[in-house]
């Protein structure tokens, strides 16, 4: 079996036991509820520290007119956009921060990957916009996105605030040496990278809420 049938096989037998099908779907969705719950507790130790002091830099960029570029592929550029948003449009009392998510211009990104190249997309953007001082985030699950690293590669020629997410060990985004900011998941599993993912990328924006208030 491949694919969702692999994930699922419960779903495709050929004989179905309705009663044993929602048993299944039941048992499947408390085991995957309880294991993001665990590795969502377990990053509090594991990047605590790393998220305050990643936070109180951020917040001084932010003081010192400084702007973010978010940017990830696939379901990542989705949360490149969310945090984005986050930082832009923050609930009341909170005031708007400058950011901007790469991957929602899909007209240049399209352009420039098919004119130039994929891998170009994101650090031709940081390249035209950015400057020395302002923030560069990426998401990646694998750590291993080519578009990515070119991105922190250009970030860090800028003399941007770099700050990173990844999965699994880290993969070579965490061997490249650009990434100032690192906050990687232990796991295997995508889903689950992704989830605990947005967990941490939402208490740093307001731990960053927090040090431009009143200091951490």
């Amino acid at each position: 079996m491949t694919g969702v049938e692999a994930l699922y096989p419960f779903l495709y037998a050929e004989e179905t036991d309705l009663d044993a099908v929602l048993a299944e779907v039941r048992r499947s969705t408390e085991e995957k509820a309880a294991e993001i719950v665990e590795l969502r507790d377990s990053l509090a130790g594991l990047h605590g520290d790393r998220l305050v002091a990643c936070a109180r830099r951020l917040a001084a960029s932010f003081r010192d007119g400084g702007r973010l570029f978010t940017f990830g592929n696939g379901g990542s550029s989705t949360d490149a956009q969310d945090l984005a948003r986050l930082f832009l449009r923050p609930p009341p009392p909170a005031r708007p921060l400058p950011a901007f998510s790469l991957p929602h211009d899909v007209a240049v990104l399209t352009a420039l990957a098919n004119d130039v190249g994929h891998e170009v997309v994101f650090a031709r953007r940081l390249a035209a916009l950015a400057r020395p001082g302002d923030i560069a985030a990426g998401l990646s699950t694998s750590g291993g996105s080519a578009n990515l690293l070119r991105a922190f590669e250009e970030a860090a020629r800028l003399g941007m605030v770099t700050v990173g997410f990844a999965g699994y060990d880290g993969g070579p985004m965490a061997e490249a040496g650009t990434v100032g900011h690192l906050f990687v998941v232990p796991s295997s599993s995508v889903h689950r990278i992704q989830e605990a993912q947005a967990t941490l990328y939402h208490v740093l924006w307001e731990l960053t809420l927090l040090a431009l208030d009143v200091g951490l």
